[in-house]
């Protein structure tokens, strides 16, 4: 209780959780973004339950891995050499990981631009995609990501009841943004494109990662963001010229 009250009163440690809040947060979008697009996949009445499950997965995987945190830390030691590289639990799940997201992103960009109509496309989506296996998948990046934020929490604080609060301040904002995210993916097509251009880059991120090639990451979230601004500008391009168009058929008229 004493401990507790410490932390409280620390401005150091309120500093730290504000911190890491930011962090996990920031480290969530890529699971979000992957969430998003593969339930959208599902029928309508199981996208929701897909994400929420998807989500609540992840904390409490997160939880658990936390209550390991020595076990995690020694993921990072290495365990077998290759060609004078040597790799960590964590290096390689980070590049199993990385090969199943780019593996992942650039099958739906296949499947994106197939001249295949789209009600062959839906009918296939719904053959090749059931629930269970959406949530497999979902589990499998849950683990990677998970890992990958405890060892960054592990990193910026000691104490484990600020990684616990900020674990779970990032997953309910996932949880409160899930949903909207995932409509504003569904309603813009060539937002899909761009947020699948955003998981193969953040599957070559890990991959490099995993080969011991540090990648900082607000180098690449600055890009997902700059990209993300330049997306918002053609979409409040197109919608101007339609809304020209519109007005100068109705003129015509």
């Amino acid at each position: 209780m004493e401990y507790l009250l410490e932390l409280a009163t620390s401005p150091a440690a309120w500093v730290a959780l504000a911190t890491l809040v930011v962090m996990e947060i920031v480290l969530g979008i890529d699971n979000l973004i992957f969430i998003s697009i593969l339930t959208n996949k599902l029928p309508a009445h199981q996208q929701q339950k897909a994400r929420r499950l998807g989500i609540g997965m992840a904390l409490f995987l997160r939880l658990g891995l936390l209550s390991t945190v020595a076990y995690i830390v020694q993921l990072t030691e290495p365990v077998i050499e290759v060609l004078g590289q040597t790799f960590s639990w964590k290096d390689m799940i980070l590049i199993a990981g990385g090969l199943f997201l780019v593996w992942k992103a650039t099958t739906e960009i296949h499947h994106s631009v197939d001249i295949k109509t789209e009600a062959e496309k839906k009918i296939e989506s719904t053959i090749t995609l059931g629930m269970a296996a959406a949530i497999g998948q979902i589990l499998m990046l849950d683990l990677v990501f998970s890992i990958d934020s405890i060892v960054t929490a592990v990193g910026m604080t000691e104490h484990l009841p600020i990684m616990i609060i900020a674990v779970i301040s990032a997953v309910i904002v996932m949880l409160v943004a899930a949903d909207p995210l995932a409509k504003f993916i569904n309603d813009n097509p060539t937002v899909v494109m761009l947020a699948l251009g955003f998981l193969i880059m953040i599957g070559m991120t890990l991959i490099a990662e995993g080969f011991g090639a540090h990648v900082p990451k607000g180098y690449v979230y600055a890009a997902m963001t700059f990209s993300a601004l330049i997306e918002g500008l053609n979409m409040l391009s197109r919608r101007a010229r339609i809304k020209r168009e519109a007005a100068q058929a109705s003129e015509a008229q």
